[in-house]
């Protein structure tokens, strides 16, 4: 484990910012998981930069700073993200029909569906395609084809239910319509390079795939989908999927949030304009989410206020993120000028997955002076 002393000793209690990594050890000794790791900007800054444990049981594999991890849904933001510097560059905008950009994705009666309905789950088609196995995600071909295919379930831009995996997909063909880049391509060349984030890959080479930590499942009942067998997969890490399996450091993300907390800039590289950052994080839709049974309020690919965030001083709608499915949390917000990411490689249900995600998120909160 490697702490980075870049804190700003005005920003951070150094005492109470030695508990998180107190805790953090904790967690691992105390079984809620084999491994980990810790990123936090403050007001762009990093002021921790933490891993330990083990990324790979069957092997004895320790985390290092080299490992990447499996992002889940807490790639989300990230493919949205691509969705705001098109937006940015006068490409597209919010509530433009899916089929201005791609005419083929109106069929089956979703030529209604905007990209407003996209980024706020509200295109009412959640379910994963049947015909679309783990072992075809690999061929984006077929990903277009069941994405044009898809058969909505739910009323279009009235019902707000969660899309896991097509939200992705939708906004990967969406940007290679508009830009002409493959998803891959347009991601690495346009934010995450720009931004130095040399480890976050959505479409991991092969050759990296040694650096990855497996998930673990932690509890026998957690994994009702089997995402945890799916997304272990060294297939379906090289597969372009924006929704569900990003792989990247802790610090990549955090520093993605770190981006987005100082309003679209930083360390002197601006991926887009403050004005689209807050569009991108205002409040869109609110309420019983379909699909998770949940309450939610979502804004443009992001969740506010999550439980997972730990809880503001402020106004909780102003803390900004997204959680991936039983391990990981990525957030930031602008009345603490904090950026997090937070990825753990123990799945668990959101029983005992999201008390130790909010325990850390709260604990850095609780760091700030």
């Amino acid at each position: 484990m490697a702490t980075l002393t870049a804190a700003d000793s005005v920003s951070m209690d150094h005492t109470k910012l030695r508990k998180v990594e107190d805790l953090f050890r904790q967690q691992i000794e105390n079984g809620l998981h084999p491994g980990a790791g810790l990123a936090v900007y403050r007001y762009g800054n990093l002021v921790l930069d933490i891993h330990g444990g083990v990324a790979n049981t069957d092997k004895a594999q320790p985390v290092s700073d080299e490992t990447m991890f499996v992002l889940m849904s807490s790639t989300k933001p990230i493919a949205a993200a691509c969705l705001y510097i098109l937006k940015d560059q006068g490409k597209l905008a919010w509530d433009d029909l899916v089929t201005k950009h791609w005419p083929e994705f109106g069929q089956q009666g979703k030529q209604d569906v905007t990209i407003n309905h996209i980024l706020t789950h509200r295109g009412g088609f959640p379910e994963t395609p049947k015909t679309l196995p783990w072992s075809d995600w690999s061929d984006w071909g077929k990903v277009v084809r069941a994405m044009e295919e898809a058969v909505p379930s739910l009323a279009i831009g009235e019902v707000l239910a969660y899309h896991p995996i097509n939200y992705g997909w939708v906004i990967g063909e969406l940007v290679r319509r508009i830009d002409g880049r493959s998803f891959d391509q347009f991601l690495a060349q346009e934010l995450t390079g720009p931004l130095g984030m040399g480890d976050f890959y959505v479409g991991l080479p092969s050759n990296l795939e040694d650096r990855v930590s497996k998930m673990h499942l932690m509890e026998a009942d957690a994994d009702v989908y089997g995402y945890v067998d799916i997304f272990n997969r060294p297939q379906v890490h090289g597969s372009i999927v924006p929704g569900a399996c990003g792989i990247a450091s802790a610090g990549d993300l955090a520093r993605f949030y770190a981006m987005m907390e100082r309003k679209g800039a930083l360390d002197g590289t601006r991926i887009f304009g403050e004005g689209t950052v807050k569009e991108a994080t205002s409040l869109r839709v609110e309420g019983v989410d379909a699909s998770l049974g949940l309450f939610a309020q979502r804004s443009f690919g992001l969740a506010l206020g999550d439980e997972r965030m730990g809880k503001p001083s402020e106004d909780p709608i102003n803390s900004f993120g997204h959680g991936g499915a039983g391990t990981s949390i990525g957030w930031a917000d602008f009345d603490s000028g904090l950026a997090v990411g937070y990825i753990t490689n123990g799945y668990r249900a959101s029983e005992t997955n999201n008390p130790r995600l909010a325990a850390i998120s709260q604990a850095i909160r609780d760091a700030c002076i």
